[in-house]
């Protein structure tokens, strides 16, 4: 009989993060602070988040303890499934075997909340009251908004405008679970107010939204900022990720020959990139590992490899990545989780390491391809992971032109029913693929400093 999927039992739950830092072969540039340019200490980032998850950014250790409670919590969803996906395969007439890691079985619908808990669980050790945050299509504001829920931490999100405005079901989700949720730029910042001056129609960024969100926090000592993607512990949560494909993996008696993640700002394609990216580097496998990025938005394939602010407003410390400039604003493509203008330093540093390839792929091969697995698999995508998708289908075609029984392996971040807007765009012909003006980056690159 075949088999479609491989599954875990609760008691195979991975019980530690892997920190891929002490395995590197260089370590990664350190912060630095945005006054003095020297590299941030733990006092730079104490009035953002808490010392444990300070502690585990900085972290020397490999591996860190999962705690108890977040465990007890990730068992509402993990051991998230490991799908074969036959039926895409046959219509393909491929010879690739294609695995997808399926992480829309989260209460939030992403793999968001594998970060979201244990971030609220930190600071609700510390006696934090309220956590402020950005997000983009929503999955990441759903998803702390639900973690703050369990630790009875009240919640407020500054969502991109353009998402905002397009998704009006993810603010409810946000509400639902108790947060306070506000369109970015927004009438509450003085940085929002000036650029809602300029133009009240604006389609906001990430960027833009985490300024926000930051300088709501900063100045309140029971106030904290959580991020969804970028930094290190974040990266480091999503592991539990590939640590269980890993394991699934070896059940279906396979090693992944190519793995493929879309990659907006880093934690998706770290988490499942990075314990197999550990055992490459230990000789185990050797699978070609690629980021994939939105043409709209290539921080990677066209970005520059330098210093740069995390936000649009310059509050953040400096982080050394691949940068299209903090003052970037990208187009409202419809994977609003990809939308941010530069990438994790982590997996910036990898990819100079020459540790893994990037690749950019237009929404319209994108949604072509979320449709051929939507009809093949039953799941509908949300727009972020159609673009690994449409990358897993390029390898497939790849196989059937060389006759290799290719076996790619992919994450399929979350499910795509809130984002259905997309879906009736494409269906009706009216997507439209965004192509990324050089004048629009080398503008905004002319904000990023000197160094």
């Amino acid at each position: 009989m075949t088999q479609h999927k491989y599954l875990l039992n609760e008691n195979q739950i991975p019980t530690q993060w892997y920190n891929i830092v002490p395995d590197l072969p260089a370590p990664p540039p350190p912060a630095l602070h945005p006054g003095t340019r020297e590299p941030a200490g733990p006092e730079d980032f104490a009035p953002l988040f808490p010392m444990e998850l300070i502690k585990q950014e900085v972290s020397q250790e490999s591996y860190i303890d999962i705690p108890g409670e977040v465990l007890d919590i990730y068992k509402i969803w993990r051991p998230s499934p490991l799908f074969r996906a036959h039926r895409l395969e046959k219509l393909l007439d491929t010879p690739a075997k294609i695995f997808y890691k399926y992480e829309g079985v989260s209460p939030a619908g992403s793999h968001k909340p594998n970060t979201a808990v244990p971030q609220a669980f930190y600071n609700a050790q510390e006696g934090v009251r309220k956590l402020t945050t950005e997000t983009g299509a929503g999955q990441w504001g759903s998803s702390l908004a639900f973690a703050c829920a369990q630790f009875d931490l009240e919640c407020e999100v500054w969502q991109v405008a353009a998402s905002y405005r397009a998704k009006p079901h993810r603010k409810t989700m946000m509400e639902i679970w108790g947060a306070t949720v506000h369109p970015s730029p927004s009438d509450l910042t003085e940085y929002g107010k000036s650029l809602l001056a300029e133009n009240p129609d604006h389609t906001g960024s990430l960027g833009i939204a985490i300024s926000e969100a930051v300088g709501m926090a900063a100045p309140h000592p029971d106030v904290r900022y959580a991020l969804g993607s970028v930094l290190n512990h974040v990266l480091m949560h999503q592991t539990i990720i590939g640590e269980e494909a890993l394991l699934q993996m070896q059940m279906a008696g396979e090693t992944p020959d190519v793995l493929v993640g879309c990659t907006g700002g880093g934690s998706n394609f770290g988490g499942l990139s990075f314990p197999f990216l550990r055992e490459k580097m230990k000789g185990n496998m050797n699978p070609t590992i690629r980021c994939v990025e939105p043409a709209a938005c290539p921080s990677l394939t066209k970005g520059e490899y330098r210093y740069d602010f995390g936000d649009s407003a310059g509050m953040t410390p400096l982080m050394k990545m691949h940068t299209l400039g903090h003052s970037f604003v990208p187009d409202p493509i419809h994977a609003g989780g990809l939308r941010y203008h530069g990438m994790s330093p982590l997996v910036s540093h990898i990819y100079e390491l020459g540790l893994v390839e990037a690749e950019s792929i237009a929404q319209n091969e994108c949604f072509t391809g979320a449709l051929q697995f939507a009809r093949t698999e039953g799941i509908v995508p949300a727009p972020e992971p159609t673009h690994a998708i449409a990358a897993a289908i390029r390898e497939a075609m790849r196989a059937k032109e060389t006759g290799e029984e290719t076996v790619i392996l992919t994450a399929l971040c979350g499910h795509g029913h809130l984002d259905l807007a997309s879906y009736e765009s494409f269906l009706a012909g009216k997507m439209v693929d965004h192509s990324l003006s050089e004048s629009s980056i080398a503008e905004a690159m002319k904000t990023v400093p000197v160094m």
